[in-house]
This record gives C-alpha cells, structure tokens and sequence, in this order.
C-alpha cells in the first residue's frame, strides 16, 4: 500500500497537520452552513429543510435526556454542535480521497489521534468544571472517596480510562473505515479485471461506513452526557 504523509507547518516549535486543520475548519463551515440553511425563515408548523433540522436536534434530544434529566436544556445545544462535527467529521472522508505529490490533503478529522484526544479532553474538562460548579469543589473532591477512601486510586483512574477509551472508540473506527477504502482504491488500480470488483465493494464499504460513522457520533454523544450527567445528578447514581 502506498504510504502518503499529511502536509506540516512549524510554528514556534510546534507542528501544525496542515490537512487536520484545513479539514476541521471545513468542517466546522459545513455544520454551519447546515444549519445556518435550516434555519432561515423558521415557521411555527416545520416544513421541508426545517424538519431535517429539527429532527436531529430532536434526535440529540433523545440520547441525551436519558442521562441529564432536568438538566438537559443547560446542555442540549452543546450536545447538539457536538454530535453534528462528530458526524460531519466522520463521514467527510468517505468524500474522496486526495493526494497531490505524496501528500495527503483530504481526510477525515476524526481518523486522526489527536483530533479525536482534544474532542476527549474537552469533554473531560467540561465534565469537571460542571460537576465542580454544581456540587461546590469540596462536594466534589468527597465524591473521590466513595463509597470509602480506600477507593480514590480507582475512581481517579475510572476519570483517565474514560478519556483515552472515548478517544480510542473513536479513532479506531474512523481510521479503520478510511484505511479499508485506501486498499479498496489500490486493488482497482491492481488491473483493469479488478477495478469493477474493487468499485462494488467500494461502495458496500462506503455504506457500511457511513452507517458506523453516524453509530459513532451516537456513541461518541451518548457517552459524553452520561459522563456530564453522573457529575450533575451525584445523587442519581
């Protein structure tokens, strides 16, 4: 299989993926533009583009009720413009695939590591500072000691399990899907007898993935607010 590299930029000693960046900045314009389109000219009885809208907010609405309850209007736009990049990112790969002069400048976000980290850490972070503004920061440290001391070492290592597993979930997926379309377009231009072969399964595979791409952002949603929730609702656990 042909090996191609992202571009790179060095600013101030740090590396910057060209082709990440570019690519989440794209991402970001198209939910967007989605919504942005969507949402012109609001009507009290939805018809056409604003029904679209409306059910997936409706749908993020879903998944995450279960795990925040009364509060789930604090986070539901949140919940929203994640599970919209999410799902964008995951599937914006699927797209094309191109290469100018062994670089690679188009691919999915969330096939990258670090991309899928930052999203993790994020959600790491907002869990903390909401469970700390909730519950008071005395409160909340406490809640390491249950139910009794001895479990702190654990419960602290449940906090970084969570952030590399969700980040892991993610990137394994995603990465997987793309790397499987790479060999599919190898295999077409093996011999003209295998490019119509490689070309239905390329299009299975895409199906497939488009599918496992819309399970992750589900995934990816449902477990961040179940994380935000357990530092919201203590009591409910």
């Amino acid at each position: 299989m042909e090996q191609t590299v992202n571009p790179t930029v060095n600013f101030f000693g740090i590396e910057f993926d060209l082709t990440i960046l570019f690519m989440s900045l794209l991402v970001v314009l198209l939910a967007f533009l989605f919504v942005f389109w969507t949402s012109r000219h609001l009507k009290m009885k939805p018809t056409g583009k604003q029904n679209v809208l409306e059910w997936v907010y409706d749908f993020v609405i879903g998944i995450i009720k279960p795990n925040l309850g009364d509060y789930t209007a604090n986070y539901s736009l949140f919940a929203f413009c994640l599970f919209l990049f999410v799902l964008i990112a995951n599937n914006i790969g699927l797209v094309a695939k191109v290469e100018v002069k062994g670089y690679n400048i188009w691919s999915s976000p969330t096939a990258n590591f670090a991309v899928d980290f930052g999203l993790s850490l994020m959600v790491a972070l907002i869990c903390h500072f909401e469970g700390i503004r909730k519950t008071g920061l005395k409160n909340y440290l406490k809640g390491y000691l249950d139910p009794t001391p001895a479990m702190m070492p654990m419960n602290i290592l449940e906090e970084l399990t969570n952030v590399v597993s969700l980040a892991l979930r993610l990137y394994g997926n995603i990465y997987a899907g793309e790397v499987v379309l790479a060999l599919l377009v190898q295999f077409a231009n093996f011999s003209v007898f295998t490019a119509p072969i490689a070309f239905v399964l390329n299009m299975l595979w895409t199906g497939f993935s488009i599918f496992i791409s819309g399970i992750q952002a589900y995934v990816f949603v449902l477990l961040t607010t179940t994380y935000i929730g357990k530092k919201v609702n203590p009591e409910e656990e």
